[in-house]
């Protein structure tokens, strides 16, 4: 990792006055703003830019072909699949400037979102949620939900290790690779 504590692709450009964590890993022409803040164990895959003021917690993994613009948080081990989107305009239009309108989206830790997804931004995605490949997001994300299709819309509950939960009669179900016990209870889910 050399004096810098991370490592970066010699294609990758790195402004100064942004935070990268040690032990990220940012590849081929990836551009990290000012101002941006990437925790530790960070892994950015080829053509991403992170925008001013981003925030990456620890162990995000940011795939292929991934603009995060400015108004984004993404807590700790949160996946971001192949070319998945974030907007953090809610009406934009070329001819108006409105750079001071810039709308939050917080992903919260362990989420993950699949390839081609679309955030619209002003939404919280729960802790442990899951978002399917191509979703369209529209709205805030509970916890634990698996969210498909354009719009998207709630169809399960996923465990922290990525399985669909069963739950049987009496509102329990196991994670098959972990062994965890889930809750539902209140149109919500807990690990208990």
């Amino acid at each position: 990792m050399g004096e810098k504590e991370y490592f970066a692709h010699e294609t990758a450009v790195i402004d100064e006055g942004c935070q990268i964590g040690k032990g990220c890993r940012i590849w081929h022409f990836t551009h990290i703003m000012s101002g941006a803040r990437l925790g530790e164990n960070c892994n950015l895959g080829q053509n991403v830019l992170v925008s001013t003021d981003v925030i990456l917690g620890k162990n995000v993994k940011v795939q292929n072909n991934i603009s995060i613009y400015t108004g984004v948080i993404c807590e700790d081990d949160v996946f971001l699949g192949p070319s998945m989107v974030f907007t953090n305009i809610i009406n934009p239009r070329s001819a108006v400037i409105r750079k001071d309108e810039y709308v939050k989206t917080l992903v919260q830790k362990g989420a993950t979102i699949g390839a081609n997804a679309t955030i619209i931004c002003g939404h919280t995605l729960g802790a442990f949620c899951f978002i399917g490949a191509g979703a369209v997001v529209t709205r805030d994300v509970p916890p634990h939900a698996l969210v498909v299709g354009n719009p998207g819309k709630q169809v399960g509950w996923m465990s922290e290790y990525g399985h669909r939960l069963h739950f049987d009669s009496n509102n329990t179900a196991i994670c098959p690779e972990s062994g965890e016990t889930y809750e539902l209870k209140n149109e919500s889910v807990r690990k208990t």
